[in-house]
């Protein structure tokens, strides 16, 4: 189930569309839904595979939220496993200092043994929004950040479309990081038993980060996090549940950038994934 096309109509009839979607996708989803554009929307413009878009354009795509009264669908419920062996104990006491120190230094699997350097996260470690991807690339392991080059710049211009950066340390600030901290060889997809070593990491990121709203990019960090074989079509549109240390946290899951730079039309998509995720936030934050 995906977010009402009507309602994602009205964001942009309120001029807050985003430009890194492409004009000819809009077109597809009117021909597919019926609904004519309300008077007056504005259409986004396509100006590059990255989705750059004019600096004029950040402040109307950086407009504050306006939440929808809509039911959000209730998804997956998941207890992210407690700490069990001595490794997993030890991690789930470290504070982020001794927990950096400690994905520096791994040697749980294999991926040591290939790896440039770890890649641990990177934002504001009081991040609202926490960005979950899958596992470094060949950039990332060069550079020791999550989600750069191409596929970084896209995601960049998402964030910057519902007024967020990696940058900073202020309500609109994120933490990103990845299920694996260590690069597959040849970017294959990470083996359950790699998933499994970095999981005690990832999950006492978001013990210490506490986000209010965690978005999932890309399908085999969507079925690791949510521990699931469920295809991304089916996890969309839904609210997702992760509990860590007896918090609850919903969990929102979307395309990859990378994927979206091979697959252009589903850029609309993600578009609507991130208006939902925005929704699910703000009803997080009244509730809280």
């Amino acid at each position: 189930m995906s977010l009402d096309p009507r309602r994602a109509r009205l964001w942009q009839a309120m001029d807050l569309g985003p430009l890194w979607v492409e004009r000819n996708a809009h077109a597809a989803a009117d021909a597919a839904t019926g609904i004519a554009p309300a008077p007056g929307a504005v259409r986004s413009e396509s100006f590059d595979e990255l989705g750059t878009r004019p600096a004029e354009g950040a402040a109307r795509d950086a407009a504050p939220h306006r939440a929808l009264p809509i039911a959000l669908p209730a998804g997956l419920r998941v207890q992210l496993p407690a700490a069990g062996d001595a490794r997993a104990v030890a991690i789930a006491r470290m504070d982020w200092s001794e927990l950096q120190k400690s994905v520096a230094a791994c040697v749980a699997c294999p991926l040591c043994k290939t790896r440039t350097q770890t890649v641990f996260g990177v934002g504001h470690r009081g991040a609202r929004w926490m960005i979950v991807g899958e596992a470094p690339g060949a950039e990332e392991d060069a550079r020791g950040e999550p989600f750069v080059g191409q596929a970084g710049r896209l995601l960049d211009n998402m964030l910057a479309s519902i007024g967020l950066s990696r940058q900073g340390e202020t309500d609109s600030s994120v933490y990103i990081a990845n299920v694996l901290k260590c690069r597959p060889p040849g970017n294959r997809n990470p083996e359950p038993a790699e998933a499994a070593a970095c999981e005690p990491y990832l999950r006492r990121q978001i013990a210490l980060i506490r986000p209010a709203l965690i978005v999932v990019m890309g399908r085999v960090a969507a079925q690791s996090l949510l521990a699931t074989d469920a295809t991304i079509a089916s996890l969309r549109g839904r609210v997702h549940t992760i509990v860590v240390d007896e918090l609850a946290i919903p969990v929102v899951v979307t395309y990859h950038p990378a994927y979206l730079l091979r697959n252009l039309a589903d850029k609309a998509k993600s578009w609507t994934d991130l208006c939902f995720a925005r929704e699910v936030y703000a009803r997080a934050a009244l509730a809280g």
